[in-house]
C-alpha cells in the first residue's frame, strides 16, 4: 500500500496523457455535441416544469425565472467549457475533481453522479412509458396497465376498476433498446440523437409559432402575482423559487462534457457544444413559457402535461398527437444522453482502478466501452421496470448541484496550481464567474428539503464503504504496482 494520502491529486499532464490510452473513437463534431446537450436539456423540463412552476410559484413571471435559471447555468457552463477543453477526457466532474481535490473527493463525486445519470435515466424512462401508452391509445392500442406500471402502483381502467402494476415493460424496453444502440457505436447513437433532437425542436417551435396567434394577453395580467404571504408563493420570492425549480430543467448540459474524449476538436467543439446548447434551450424555454401562460391562465397549469393543455386551447386535435410524439422524442434523447454519460464516467473510474478494470474495456471494432454500457443499461432497466418512481428530481438535482459547486471550484484551483498550462478556452472573469456559479448552486441546494440531504448523506456513506473496501487498494494512483482487476 502506498503511503500517498487520500487527497493525492492526479496531475493535469497525466490526465491528458492517459486520454490516449484505451482511446475512444473521435467521431463527434461541434454540431453533434450541441445536439447532445439539447437532447439532454430539453425533455421533461419543458413539457412539465414550465406549468408546475407557473402555477405554484411565479405565474406568468415564470419567464423571468427562466432568465435567472439560464444565467445561473451560464456561470457553471463557462466553467465546464474551460475544464472540458483543458482536460478532454471522458470522466467529466470526476476527472476535474481528481485534478484538484484529490482521489477521495473524485470518488465521492463519481459516486454522486450516479444519482444524476443512472437514477435520472430510470425516472425519465418511467415518464417515457406513460407518454407511449397515451400515444398508442390515440390509435386504439392499449397496453395492459399491469404491464406498464411498477409493482405497488395502481392504474384506473375505463370502467373505473383499479389494477395493480406488475412490471413496467415499456420503460425497460426503451432503456435496453438505447443501450444496444450505444454499445453499437457512438457515431450511430449520435445520428439517432440528432434526428430525435430535430423532431423535438420542430414540435417545440411549431407550438411557439402556432400558439402565439391564440394568446390571450389578459392571461399575462398580473404579470407578477401578489405574494400570498408565504415565502416563495408568487411575488419576487416566487420568481426566485420558480428559478430554483426550473433550474433543474437545464441540468444535462454537464453531460456534454463526458463526450470530450470523443470530440474531433475538443478545444473548440466543447465550448461551442456546452454554451450553444445552453443558449438555444434558454431561448426556447422563455418562448414556451410566454406562449403557454398566454394560452392558459397560470392557475390552471399545475398539470403533468401543460403544453398539451395549451394545445387544447388552440383546438387542433392532430397537434395533440404531434406534441406527444415530440415529448417522446424529448424523453428518448434524455435517456440516451444520461446512459451515455454514466457509462463514460464508469469507464474513466475503472481506468483509475477504483472500479474493476473490466469496465474500462473498449470493444475492438465498435470503439465503445461496451461492458460499462451494458452494466449501466441493465441496472437502469431493472430500476425503471420495478420501482414505483414518481419524481426523483430532488435526489437527481442535489447530486447535480453538488457537482456544479466542485466544477466551479476546480477552475479557481487549477488557475493557481497549473497556471502555466495552455488553456484553449478560458472562463472570463475568474474568480468572479466561478464564485457566482458556486453561490447559485449552493443557494439552490439550500432550498431542497432536509430529507433529500439525508438521502444524499446515506448514498455517499455507501460509496465510502465501497471505496475503502475496494477502490483504495486497487487505485492506480496510490498503488502503481497493484493489479487492477
Amino acid at each position: 500500500m502506498s503511503d500517498l494520502g487520500l487527497m493525492t491529486r492526479k496531475s493535469v499532464a497525466a490526465i491528458i496523457a492517459e486520454a490516449g490510452e484505451h482511446a475512444l473513437g473521435k467521431t463527434l463534431g461541434a454540431l453533434s455535441i450541441t445536439a447532445l446537450g439539447i437532447g439532454c436539456i430539453i425533455g421533461a423540463g419543458i413539457f412539465v416544469l414550465t406549468g408546475t412552476a407557473a402555477a405554484h410559484y411565479a405565474g406568468p413571471a415564470i419567464m423571468i425565472s427562466f432568465v435567472v435559471g439560464g444565467i445561473a447555468c451560464c456561470f457553471v457552463g463557462l466553467c465546464y467549457a474551460e475544464l472540458a477543453a483543458l482536460l478532454p477526457v471522458s470522466g467529466s466532474t470526476y476527472t476535474y475533481t481528481y485534478a484538484t481535490l484529490g482521489e477521495i473527493f473524485a470518488w465521492i463525486i463519481g459516486w454522486d453522479l450516479i444519482l444524476e445519470y443512472a437514477m435520472g435515466a430510470s425516472t425519465v424512462a418511467v415518464g417515457w412509458s406513460g407518454y407511449i401508452a397515451s400515444l398508442l391509445r390515440n390509435f386504439g392500442i392499449n397496453i395492459p396497465p399491469q404491464f406498464a406500471g411498477a409493482p405497488w402502483t395502481e392504474s384506473k381502467l375505463p370502467d373505473g376498476t383499479m389494477v395493480a402494476g406488475v412490471i413496467n415493460l415499456p420503460a425497460a424496453f426503451i432503456v435496453l433498446l438505447l443501450t444496444a444502440m450505444l454499445v453499437g457505436g457512438t457515431k450511430e447513437s449520435a445520428r439517432l440523437n440528432n434526428i430525435m433532437v430535430g423532431i423535438k425542436l420542430a414540435v417545440v417551435c411549431a407550438f411557439i409559432l402556432l400558439g402565439v396567434g391564440y394568446v390571450t394577453p389578459a392571461n399575462w395580467h398580473p404579470f407578477i402575482p401578489d405574494n400570498t404571504g408565504t415565502f416563495g408563493q408568487f411575488g419576487w420570492s416566487g420568481i426566485m423559487r420558480g428559478a430554483s425549480v426550473v433550474f433543474f430543467a437545464f441540468i444535462g448540459f454537464d453531460a456534454v462534457s463526458t463526450a470530450a474524449q470523443e470530440a474531433k476538436n475538443p478545444q473548440t467543439d466543447m465550448p461551442i457544444g456546452i454554451l450553444g446548447s445552453l443558449l438555444i434551450c434558454t431561448i426556447l424555454y422563455i418562448a414556451v413559457a410566454g406562449v403557454v401562460t398566454g394560452l392558459v391562465p397560470y392557475t390552471e397549469l399545475g398539470v403533468p402535461d401543460p403544453i398539451a393543455k395549451g394545445v387544447d386551447v388552440i383546438g387542433l386535435t392532430w397537434f395533440s398527437v404531434l406534441i406527444k410524439i415530440g415529448a417522446l422524442a424529448g424523453l428518448t434523447t434524455v435517456i440516451l444522453v444520461l446512459l451515455y454519460g454514466q457509462s463514460r464516467i464508469f469507464f474513466q473510474i475503472a481506468k483509475d482502478g477504483l472500479l474493476p478494470r473490466i469496465f474500462s474495456d473498449v470493444h475492438p471494432s465498435l470503439g465503445t466501452p461496451y461492458k460499462s454500457q451494458l452494466l449501466i443499461g441493465i441496472i437502469v432497466a431493472i430500476v425503471a421496470a420495478l420501482t414505483p418512481i414518481d419524481i426523483l428530481g430532488e435526489m437527481v438535482s442535489i447530486g447535480t448541484l453538488f457537482a456544479f459547486v466542485l466544477v466551479c471550484g476546480a477552475v479557481i484551483y487549477l488557475r493557481r496550481s497549473d497556471a502555466d498550462v495552455a488553456r484553449p478556452f478560458k472562463t472570463p472573469g475568474v474568480p468572479v464567474v466561478p464564485i457566482l456559479g458556486m453561490l447559485f448552486s449552493l443557494m439552490l441546494m439550500v432550498f431542497l428539503p432536509l430529507a433529500t440531504w439525508l438521502r444524499l448523506f446515506i448514498w455517499l456513506a455507501i460509496g465510502l464503504v465501497l471505496y475503502f473496501a475496494y477502490g483504495r487498494s486497487h487505485s492506480v494512483l496510490l498503488n502503481p504496482g497493484a493489479a487492477s482487476r
